[in-house]
């Protein structure tokens, strides 16, 4: 009778439970949807937005902000004919103007500039109508272009720093659709040759896309409550991040219940035991990857430091719904989900041999071997990083050719005798003159002029004798900053010299809280130091290699310019993160084999065995979660994309199945040191053990 109770009792949890979780999603979902929605609002995308608050050119762009007019909104119209301009181009050039003149409220008058070689005229536009609202700004810039078009031969374009920003906004608010878009697709296609199912592969995406839509809402509370930055970067990465670390915890949980389903009769009670057996490691893993991002909150970027934050919510949520929502709907849909595949109570999977068992078994009778050659392999790969671009330019920074970036280069031809955006010195009005005649006597200074004042402060435009962001551009900012002891110095080349600066301070302060932090978590989690160590070198060998092939192909293959300055830090901690969440999946097995008494090389082989193919399939997800980057219109995320991608594939095939399970083998219980494990056994270790089947659910 007590059996039939706790049997009518189980049966009713197992209708009820999946409801009520189900039922608390759709409520959840319902109070963070107002929320979702209005992420896109907050998203700041201006170089000031990126750059912390000491930063010069920081404290320039507030000073600006408070001057009477606000903000200005620099523009450059240009007009070009390659065979030199004729008196009908400037009566055109001047009609237009005019015309600008006329329909805003500029800070001065445009003065014509000519090319020395008379095919170029140029005219410096300035307006505060918009003062810091981006969305106004946005519509001056395509009302100029409106006004300023080319007709008959001659070419019109807008440029300058208010015309770059429209356009990296334009692109950043575009990536929202697009990027979730081809995320869920890649997704969808890999589910279905990972799950060879018709449905299957519905609910994972669909619980994934539930997860991101709840991540949107969370962040969106984060930045009105703690005023955590928001960018366009930030917010993809985070839709990255969910879809392709739910992924992974989804193929792990969907493969775990796929076991039990053939050794328990209800659906809910085999679930119960999925996660049970593979709860631990999910958990120990998403926490690895949350405490390796949220050490972005020692960087000095905004954009980083929000970065942080956003990634550890993905990565959250995405964990949450995967322990939750996924269970609740796979047990309602009951076995049929797995059609044409289903897993029947009491039956026996097919024993086949694996890909992964080979590979275990010849890194198991060569150890030594093949950890040298993975090691020169990616040592070898990693001297590809001296072949990296330097610093990427504003204009270096889209894929394509917008029409900003199409105005530099024609500015940068024409005149390369001098700069042609300003750099802004704020001065104390009391000494403005003073600052104003240094300005002018600084070497690399070509002209400069005094403009507003307001609030104790004024603003000083100064142009450069070199073309913007190069090298003697920016020897005359430091120049500038060395001699204008209380000015400051800022403007959209100073901002990126800034931006550089503070990404070296964040790379000496925060890899090394990566580290320490990861490898403390290990330590307590895996119960040992060396296992640690050995994972945490593993990853940090693969963001070298994956940097180095970077280096082989971001300039000879796709022929960028140059390289997002926060590429290093970001792709370290994504790859440490990400790599050290599958070596937990491996060693948390591992582990698991040898507290059953097997002797460490069994274990070891085991372990890759039985979690060889899981991994591979979330290695799969992630990789290609991050590759969908390169299709974006940006070169930092194009980089980004390509380094994550590529080291997560490096991890997956190489690292994780020849290097980790070499050295565990070739260390046996010397691995698990200082723990209970690494100690001998009475009757010694065991010899290498002959190839095992692999069984066919394991895959």
């Amino acid at each position: 009778m007590g059996a039939a109770r706790t049997t009518i009792r189980s049966v009713r949890r197992g209708r009820a439970v999946p409801w009520l979780v189900l039922g608390l999603w759709i409520a959840v979902l319902a109070i963070v949807s107002p929320f979702a929605s209005q992420l896109k609002d907050v998203q700041r995308d201006r170089a000031v937005d990126y750059l912390p608050a000491s930063a010069d050119s920081t404290q320039v762009a507030k000073i600006q902000d408070r001057l009477p007019g606000g903000e200005a909104t620099e523009m450059v119209v240009v007009y070009h004919r390659d065979g030199g301009l004729t008196a009908a181009d400037r009566a055109t050039a001047a009609a237009q103007i005019d015309r600008i003149v006329g329909a805003h409220r500029l800070t001065g008058e445009p003065r014509g500039v000519p090319s020395k070689d008379g095919t170029t005229l140029m005219y410096p536009v300035a307006s505060n109508e918009p003062g810091t609202d981006e969305k106004a700004r946005d519509a001056l810039v395509n009302d100029v272009r409106d006004i300023a078009h080319s007709e008959g031969g001659l070419s019109v374009d807008v440029g300058g720093t208010g015309a770059l920003q429209t356009d990296a906004a334009e692109v950043y608010n575009s990536l929202g659709g697009p990027l979730l878009y081809t995320t869920a697709a890649v997704v969808a296609l890999l589910l279905i040759l990972i799950y060879r199912s018709p449905f299957l592969w519905l609910v994972p995406l669909a619980v994934a896309g539930m997860a991101d839509y709840l991540s949107m809402g969370v962040a969106y509370g984060l930045n009105q409550w703690f005023g955590t930055s928001v960018t366009g970067a930030s917010s993809g990465i985070m839709t990255i991040l969910v879809f392709g670390a739910g992924t992974d915890y989804a193929l792990l949980l969907v493969s775990r219940y796929r076991e039990e389903l053939r050794r328990v009769e209800r659906p809910y009670d085999a679930m119960v035991a999925a996660l049970r057996g593979c709860g631990p490691a999910v958990l120990a893993s998403s926490g690895t990857v949350a405490a390796g991002l949220l050490c972005l909150l020692a960087a000095d970027l905004n954009s980083s430091r929000g970065m942080g934050p956003l990634g550890t919510v993905g990565v959250l949520c995405a964990l949450f719904a995967m322990l939750t929502l996924l269970p609740a709907v796979l047990v309602l849909l009951g076995r049929r989900v797995f059609w044409p595949l289903v897993p029947r109570y009491g039956s026996t999977p097919k024993a086949r041999r694996s890909l992964f068992a080979a590979m275990g078994n010849s890194a198991g009778r060569r150890p030594l071997t093949v950890l040298a050659g993975g090691a020169i392999l990616l040592g070898a790969l990693a001297l590809g990083t001296l072949n990296l671009p330097g610093a990427l330019k504003q204009e270096d920074s889209f894929t394509t050719k917008p029409d900003a970036v199409a105005a530099m280069e024609t500015l940068g031809k024409a005149y390369p005798e001098r700069g042609t955006q300003p750099i802004v010195v704020i001065a104390p009005t009391d000494r403005a003159a003073a600052v104003l005649a240094e300005a002018k006597e600084t070497q690399g200074v070509s002209s400069a002029e005094r403009g507003r004042s307001g609030g104790g402060w004024t603003e000083i435009s100064v142009i450069a004798a070199s073309a913007p962001q190069s090298a003697g551009e920016t020897a005359t900012i430091k120049a500038l900053r060395d001699r204008l002891d209380d000015s400051l110095v800022g403007g959209a080349s100073a901002q990126q010299l800034d931006l550089e600066d503070t990404n070296a301070r964040d790379r000496l302060i925060v890899i090394p809280i990566v580290l320490v932090s990861v490898l403390l978590i290990l330590i307590v989690l895996l119960r040992s130091v060396v296992a640690p160590l050995i994972l945490v070198a593993a990853v940090v060998a693969v963001w070298g290699a994956a940097l180095g092939i970077g280096g082989l192909v971001f300039g000879p293959v796709f022929g960028f310019e140059g390289m997002d300055p926060g590429l290093g830090l970001l792709s370290f901690v994504f790859l440490v993160a990400l790599g050290v969440d599958y070596g937990i999946f491996l060693m948390h097995r591992m582990r698991e084999e040898s507290l059953k008494g097997t002797d460490p090389v069994t274990a070891a082989l085991t372990a890759l065995r039985t979690t060889g193919g899981v991994i591979a399939s979330a290695g799969l997800v992630l990789a290609a979660t991050f590759a969908v980057l390169t299709n974006m219109p940006l070169v930092s995320l194009v980089e980004m994309g390509f380094v994550v991608a590529v080291g997560v594939l490096l991890d997956t095939f190489l690292v994780r199945t020849y290097l980790v399970t070499s050295a565990s083998v070739a260390l046996r219980r010397k691995v698990w040191w200082p723990g209970a494990l690494s100690k001998e056994p009475a009757g010694g270790e065991g010899e290498l053990p002959e190839p095992v089947a692999e069984p066919a659910g394991a895959r």
